[in-house]
C-alpha cells in the first residue's frame, strides 16, 4: 500500500472515532453534562475558532448549512452560544462560546482528559510528545489553503 493510501487510512480512522456519537454520549455523561449529542461537534468546534460564521462552521463540520442554524439556535437559546458582528465585514456575524459554554467545555475537556489518558497509559511521555507534534503538523499541512490548488 502507497504511504498516501495508508495517511488516508489512517485519517478516516481518526475522523471515525472523533465523529462517533457513541463517544460523544458517553463523555457527556462521564463529564456530567447534559447536552444534546448532535449539538456536542458543533459546540466544540465554536470552541476551537476564535469566531466563525455558520456557513464556515457547516463547511467544516460537513452539514447543511439549514442543519448547522438550527443547531446554533439552541445553543444560543442554551446560553452557550453568542453572535457578534464580523470586524472585517459587519454583514457577517460569527459565532462565539458565551462563558456558561466555557464553562461546560471545560467539564468536557477535563472527562477527555481523563479518557484519553486511560486509552494511552502504554505510551511513554516522549511518544505523546512526538505524536501531539508530528499531528500538529500534519494538521497545519492539510488545512493550507494551496493544498487543492
Amino acid at each position: 500500500m502507497h504511504w498516501t493510501d495508508e495517511l488516508h487510512a489512517a485519517a478516516i480512522s481518526i475522523a471515525n472515532f472523533v465523529n462517533r456519537s457513541d463517544i460523544d454520549g458517553r463523555l457527556l455523561a462521564t463529564s456530567g453534562v447534559k447536552l444534546d449529542r448532535a449539538l456536542f461537534p458543533v459546540l466544540s468546534r465554536i470552541g476551537l475558532s476564535a469566531g466563525i460564521s455558520t456557513v464556515a462552521l457547516a463547511n467544516l463540520i460537513g452539514r447543511d448549512h439549514s442543519t448547522i442554524s438550527r443547531q446554533v439556535a439552541k445553543l444560543e437559546e442554551l446560553g452557550l452560544v453568542e453572535k457578534a458582528s464580523s470586524p472585517a465585514d459587519a454583514r457577517v456575524r460569527l459565532l462565539f462560546v458565551s462563558s456558561d459554554g466555557k464553562s461546560l467545555l471545560h467539564k468536557i475537556r477535563q472527562g477527555r482528559r481523563r479518557f484519553l489518558e486511560k486509552q494511552f497509559a502504554s505510551w511513554s511521555e516522549g511518544e505523546l510528545l512526538l505524536l501531539t507534534r508530528y499531528l500538529n503538523r500534519l494538521s497545519k499541512t492539510l488545512n493550507d489553503e494551496q493544498i487543492l490548488e
